[in-house]
């Protein structure tokens, strides 16, 4: 009996010191806050992905940028618009060159009507004047108006005079020839148009470097065995 009350006691004091051990290094309580740590870290990884979820959902609006393009012609459009004249030189936006258009186009159209008015009358004029010396020389009355306007002389001894009726015939064909000559200065003219809308397109954002530039200076060129010495200019061009 005496010794198993003295195990029991033994027993007592090794198991105290034991409990005591697990109190005070606090195993239990760290478990429990690594338990709640971990909760927390749980709860906080899935409210983030829910919100990222719902940022992935959302749409992205579409944005339109509104970026005015710069002009640039189109050559072939500036030609077929060149047709009409002048206004291949406002589809390039060139106004400037309006008056130039159209003062070569008026001034070489002016040209065609006064040549082409002056041949009409020296024409009728010399042909007049050969009918009636022919088929009227003597009957002043059916002489023709036409020749008698350009001459301040007696007509009846106009009608004989031969240098009158060749100066008729000169000058019918001078006011031809140059009528002919307007008519094709007028059509280079309308080509010009042509050319320098479609050239004007082409070049139209052509960029000029600023290092372009021409320099003159004089030189001098010394004497040689074979050449004496010479003076003269220099041009360089830069580009």
């Amino acid at each position: 009996m005496n010794y198993q009350v003295l195990l029991f006691l033994v027993a007592l004091l090794c198991c105290t010191p034991l409990a005591a051990q697990e109190i005070a290094t606090g195993e239990t309580p760290t478990a429990a806050f690594v338990v709640k740590d971990s909760t927390l870290q749980m709860a906080t990884d899935s409210t983030v992905q829910t919100v990222l979820v719902k940022a992935d959902s959302i749409g992205v609006p579409d944005v339109k940028l509104d970026v005015k393009q710069a002009f640039k012609p189109n050559p072939t459009k500036a030609v077929l618009l060149g047709l009409v004249p002048g206004l291949g030189q406002i589809y390039n936006r060139k106004y400037w060159k309006l008056p130039i258009v159209y003062g070569g186009l008026m001034g070489c159209m002016y040209a065609i009507t006064w040549n082409n008015r002056n041949y009409k009358d020296y024409s009728e004029a010399y042909k007049d004047i050969m009918h009636d010396a022919a088929a009227n020389p003597n009957n002043p009355e059916a002489w023709s108006q036409t020749w008698q306007v350009l001459t301040s002389l007696d007509p009846s001894s106009v009608i004989k005079d031969s240098n009158f009726k060749d100066r008729l015939k000169r000058q019918k064909d001078y006011y031809r020839r140059y009528r002919d000559l307007s008519i094709i200065i007028t059509a280079g003219v309308y080509a010009l148009t042509l050319v320098d809308a479609y050239v004007d397109a082409q070049l139209f954002d052509f960029d000029i470097s600023p290092d372009l530039s021409m320099r003159v200076e004089p030189v001098v060129t010394p004497k040689t065995s074979v050449t004496p010495r010479s003076y003269g200019l220099n041009c360089c061009l830069k580009f």
